[in-house]
């Protein structure tokens, strides 16, 4: 096999070693530049994210009609301060954590229960908008709650949305595009959980399961879509229109923040932690951010040890020339949103001078968190939600107490509200028999 990671710097030589053992690790991205100095060089542009917010602005009155718990048709998630987390980390780490915790709640967006539903969900409506304005059925000036009529499902039912996903992503678009009226298609690898085909097919969604991972559902969603020409492929790994989906996220943490009264300046700096699969959400979500704060907020990229693709991708410069295949990982983990392989090229270039860094995390430590969370704080979380909250730790020694003292951290949790309560149940108690084990 070709040797893929020659372009290594000697510096990064002992991490990618660690990476290789599987050990957990963090990366802080010698690429970084100013974001002044590199927004205007970007593929979008603040423009692009704010033409974003507006069309979601526009389909607001559709939401809140089809999706009444949807309040004011907007499609967004609180912040809870997680003052007793902190405490425990800090104990189970020994280490202190300078500034507050925080956490953001993706796992309560509204329809997906996900980070997903920003970007996957926007995708779908803007496509239906499109199709409706091209023939005639619509215009930007209208109330778009008239998309709920009849004429409208009769007419989406002609086209087909296809996704290729392992689990999230695939149930933000089924669900969205099921509803609005589209036939849809759903492409999942074999990390994707059971009860996320289940739900899609009850739904009336038509899952096309693999054995094979993310990359290869994708590969083939892709062929089949492109073999239809009513069809729309709607791929997680160069999507503009999922990547402006999530970075709306920006600006409304930013008024959320100041509704809380959170500083973000200079002295008041900014910790992000996203859980990193292929690199669209997180990525939407830090430049989204970076937009509202600049370099007073640190983006921090998470991913399983076993499946460290976008830290691997940057570190090297290689983007989706390599795979955690390539340096002899099995990209095997019970966080399946994050059981990617390959990252995101389209991303990648867009993080490679934004993006303060990139740690790993063992699964063991993603089920501890799970149930320390549950326990401090009464929030449960799926596996991969948690897979941030090691950042807090990490960034604690590179920082220093003077920077952090007056810092937030923000750990954005991805996903878990859907989650069956039987299987939660299941992994509350296997972080609880990891704790057990842990303190013997």
């Amino acid at each position: 096999m070709e040797d893929k990671t020659i372009s290594i710097s000697k510096e990064n030589l002992p991490l990618l070693k660690e990476i290789k053992a599987l050990r957990e690790v963090i990366w802080f991205n010698e690429n970084y530049t100013n974001f002044i100095n590199v927004e205007d060089s970007l593929p979008l542009s603040h423009k692009d994210v704010l033409n974003a917010e507006e069309r979601l602005i526009r389909f607001a009155p559709y939401i809140e009609k089809i999706f009444p718990e949807v309040k004011n048709g907007i499609i967004e998630s609180p912040i809870s301060k997680i003052d007793n987390m902190k405490k425990r980390m800090e104990k189970d780490y020994e280490k202190n954590i300078y500034g507050n915790l925080i956490v953001k709640r993706d796992d309560l967006l509204p329809i997906a229960g996900s980070i997903k539903a920003r970007g996957g969900i926007y995708e779908v409506l803007k496509h239906a908008e499109t199709l409706a304005i091209e023939n005639n059925m619509l215009m930007s000036e209208d109330d778009y709650s008239i998309l709920a009529e009849n004429r409208f499902k009769e007419f989406f039912s002609n086209y087909t949305i296809q996704v290729g996903s392992t689990g999230n992503l695939g149930l933000s678009i089924g669900i969205m595009s099921a509803k609005i009226g589209f036939k849809v298609k759903v492409h999942m690898s074999s990390d994707a959980k059971q009860w996320k085909k289940e739900l899609l097919k009850s739904k009336g969604v038509e899952v096309i399961e693999y054995a094979s991972d993310y990359s290869k559902a994708v590969l083939e969603g892709r062929k089949l879509s492109d073999n239809d020409s009513n069809s729309y492929f709607i791929d997680d790994e160069n999507s503009k229109d999922l990547f402006l989906g999530y970075a709306v996220a920006g600006s409304r943490t930013r008024k959320q923040l100041d509704e809380m009264n959170i500083i973000v300046d200079d002295k008041h700096p900014l910790f992000v932690y996203l859980p990193c699969g292929v690199g669209g959400g997180p990525g939407g979500v830090a430049y989204g951010l970076k937009l509202m704060y600049g370099d007073n907020v640190h983006c921090f990229f998470a991913e399983p040890t076993h499946s460290p693709a976008m830290l691997l991708g940057l570190m090297t410069g290689l983007h989706d020339g390599i795979s955690v295949e390539d340096i002899g990982l099995d990209n095997r983990t019970e966080a399946d949103g994050l059981a990617v392989g390959r990252p995101s090229s389209f991303v990648g270039k867009i993080m490679d001078k934004i993006l303060s860094g990139a740690f790993t995390i063992d699964d063991n430590r993603l089920y501890r968190f799970l149930t320390s969370l549950a326990q401090e704080e009464n929030i449960y979380l799926e596996p991969s939600a948690l897979a941030g909250f090691l950042g807090p730790i990490l960034t604690s020694d590179k920082y220093g107490k003077d920077y952090l003292n007056n810092a937030t951290h923000m750990c954005w949790a991805t996903g878990g509200s859907l989650v069956p309560k039987n299987i939660m149940k299941g992994y509350y108690a296997k972080g609880e028999l990891l704790i057990k084990r842990r303190a013997k």
